[in-house]
């Protein structure tokens, strides 16, 4: 597969494959396509994992899309203004992402369920205590609310992060939540009460502005509803 990257900050992926070779989306993310692109509807590994992904944020199913009779070409467009960044899934490179972050991949690419390993870090962290995986083999295309930043973490070295900036991180990171100190801080500094602390290896990508963060800012630009 080739692919281009065009448009930021309301950027589409257009995909061009191979006779035979096979792209899935999660949400119906296809913009437009050729026509000899087959689709095809798909729970893509069973009823259990299609729950898995709804628990995650996506779709219970997943749209396979084909090139038939031919080279094709696909685009996926992002849903919000920001970034789409193309991740290279391998085993031993496997990639956890914020929830409703995946856009598409090779159909070698697995999206399943993570779990934070700690309870504090999936409730009040702000990623949320159920975020994507993806593994498997291939190339993944997730979307970055706003500009992303990419910082590759040394063993032992963390970043402290406000709530919705991790956009993704390698499987290698940990993760947990860290109190913002002092009473008075918490209550009045604006930032809120926890951080999520990110600690390497690996490599984590952060984004400038959080789809969250935008809908809490024009919240009281909007009537109420009665």
């Amino acid at each position: 597969m080739r692919y281009e990257i065009h448009g930021e900050p309301l950027p589409v992926v257009t995909c061009y494959v191979s006779a035979g070779e096979t792209l899935i989306t999660e949400r119906g993310s296809m913009s437009w396509m050729s026509p000899n692109m087959k689709m095809e509807t798909t729970t893509n590994g069973g009823i259990g994992k299609a729950f898995g992904r709804m628990f995650s944020g996506d779709s219970m199913f997943q749209n396979r899309y084909t090139a038939m009779g031919g080279d094709g070409m696909i685009a996926f467009a992002s849903s919000f203004p920001g970034s789409i960044r193309a991740l290279n899934i391998a085993p031993g490179n496997n990639m956890i992402v914020q929830k409703s972050g995946f856009l598409a991949s090779d159909s070698g690419v697995t999206l399943s369920l993570h779990f934070q390993k700690k309870l504090g870090a999936g409730f009040f962290g702000g990623e949320g205590f159920i975020m994507q995986k993806l593994s498997g083999t291939g190339t993944a295309f997730i979307e970055i609310d706003g500009y992303a930043m990419e910082y590759d973490l040394q063993p032992g070295q963390s970043m402290v992060i406000d709530t919705g900036y991790l956009a993704a991180m390698t499987e290698t990171c940990s993760i947990e939540v860290q109190t913002v100190p002092g009473v008075k801080n918490m209550l009045f500094g604006g930032e809120g009460i926890f951080n999520t602390v990110v600690t390497g290896p690996g490599k984590i990508i952060l984004q400038t502005m959080p789809v969250s963060n935008v809908a809490a800012t024009l919240r009281p630009f909007f009537p109420s509803a009665k």
